[in-house]
């Protein structure tokens, strides 16, 4: 299996999950599948688990990527380490798929040179974000960081440990407000695919918003997307 190629032009390709159309999502084999190729960045998940430590993985709960029936947020790392996440192809044969640490993928990011897309799931307090900019920071990557969110609070709290730091708001739903939203607070947008068009993207850009959309994985429709302008497409599959 290989992506499905498309001319991007200017508009920058995001892998979902690393590449998770090849390699099982939020897993080291899918960020380095990522890293190996074009995107201009690789995305994630991070949870903080039981114990204060950092994980990714997508769902509250871990049972549709490792079969154990287990709350992320309320279980120990090396727990959720011990774990074999399913491969796409052959079960939970594979010793080296699990749930990477934080640093881990922000490392994986680095060495590959990729922008590090990072979205922080359910609502953080303050000083768990402080402390996930702080990992990152020590790490020397912190400068290639993306944070993305659907709590508009988490980006606010990033916003005020690092005010300089590019952030994107998440959201299914396109509304009248949300451009003014997004430029009252310097916000760009990362937002469900089919809520784009001509017209949303360009009010968008005149206010100055860089506009990701995810997750698209068919060509024709990135096509289109492209051609709107949009900054970025964040996929499964596309390169």
């Amino acid at each position: 299996m290989d992506t499905i190629k498309i001319t991007h032009k200017d508009t920058l390709i995001v892998a979902h999950r690393g590449l998770s159309g090849i390699e099982a999502e939020n897993s080291n084999a899918a960020f380095v599948a990522a890293g190996n190729r074009s995107y201009f960045g690789i995305e994630t998940d991070v949870h903080k688990t039981k114990d204060g430590k950092y994980i990714c993985t997508h769902d509250d709960n871990a049972k549709r990527v490792t079969g154990k029936d287990l709350i992320i947020e309320e279980t120990d790392f090396d727990t959720l380490r011990s774990m074999h996440l399913a491969d796409r192809d052959v079960g939970y044969n594979r010793a080296d798929l699990i749930m990477p640490s934080l640093s881990e993928y922000i490392l994986t990011c680095k060495r590959y040179n990729k922008i590090a897309v990072l979205e922080l799931k359910n609502r953080f307090e303050k000083d768990d974000i402080a402390e996930i900019c702080s990992v990152i920071t020590e790490l020397g990557y912190i400068e290639n960081v993306i944070f993305i969110s659907f709590c508009f609070d988490n980006l606010v709290y990033v916003r005020e440990i690092i005010p300089e730091q590019t952030v994107q708001f998440l959201t299914e739903e396109y509304t009248e407000d949300l451009p003014e939203l997004l430029e009252k607070h310097n916000f760009d947008l990362d937002i469900e695919y089919d809520k784009l068009n001509k017209d949303n993207i360009a009010l968008l850009h005149s206010k100055g918003i860089k506009v990701n959309c995810w997750t698209c994985d068919d060509k024709e429709t990135a096509d289109t997307l492209i051609s709107y302008g949009v900054d970025y497409i964040t996929t499964n599959i596309l390169e």
